[in-house]
């Protein structure tokens, strides 16, 4: 069970994040580039009630992490600070914003499976990408509610991505799989699905279209 999360990265995503974390109840650690007392000002007021700490404090007793640094920044992570974890990928190759990064442009992997390879000892999922940061702590509903989004998930680790389900839920959307970690191209930045708002039979129907498979409506699935 999920009681603390840990956010690595106090920019615009991470602390949006954060605010959501703390109203559906979650205990954040949110750390930055440096020592927690650097963003500690920042938080208390952006983020009230979360702990500023320095990033391997923030992970260490969180049973969830969120990465939510610039993709460009992602190799400042020490891999081993996060064994073991199950880890949030929330970043996009989105060359307007990063710039032209070639380790993305010239490998075939999703660049969810290049944080996935670079973190080898975690359990990535990737999700809370398509979303714009402002509209995740508006957008949110009870479950059942006509007007309720949904969020993808893509993930290996079928344990984490119940885990990360179950987040995405308390925040007040639906949480659709999509399938292993290479289907989150499917989200990325240039499709559809990316900044779109879509009900769970819309983002299924977009998932099926993506893969090349025959969409399945709720009542199919349940």
């Amino acid at each position: 069970m999920v009681s603390t999360i840990g956010i690595l990265g106090a920019g615009r995503v991470g602390t949006a994040i954060g605010r959501a974390a703390l109203g559906a109840g979650y205990a954040v650690n949110i750390a930055g580039s440096g020592a927690g007392a650097d963003i500690e000002l920042l938080v208390d007021i952006v983020v009230p009630g979360a702990r500023a700490m320095s990033a391997r404090d923030a992970v260490a007793d969180a049973d969830l992490v969120i990465v939510a640094v610039p993709l460009h920044k992602f190799r400042t992570i020490s891999p081993g600070m996060l064994a073991g974890k199950i880890v949030i990928d929330t970043m996009n190759y989105w060359e307007p914003i990063d710039g032209r990064l070639d380790e993305f442009e010239r490998d075939a992997r999703t660049s969810s499976e290049i944080i996935r390879d670079y973190f080898p000892e975690a359990r990535v999922v990737k999700t809370l990408n398509h979303i714009g940061y402002h509209e995740l702590e508006t957008d949110g509903l009870p479950a059942g509610h006509e007007e309720r989004r949904a969020i993808a998930v893509a993930g290996d680790d079928d344990a984490a991505v119940a885990v990360a389900m179950q987040l995405i839920e308390r925040f007040g959307y639906d949480a659709i799989y999509s399938g292993p970690l290479q289907t989150g191209t499917a989200f990325q930045p240039g499709t559809a699905i990316f900044g779109g708002r879509h009900s769970a039979d819309e983002l299924r129907a977009q998932l099926a279209l993506a893969s090349g498979q025959r969409p399945l409506s709720g009542a199919q699935l349940a």
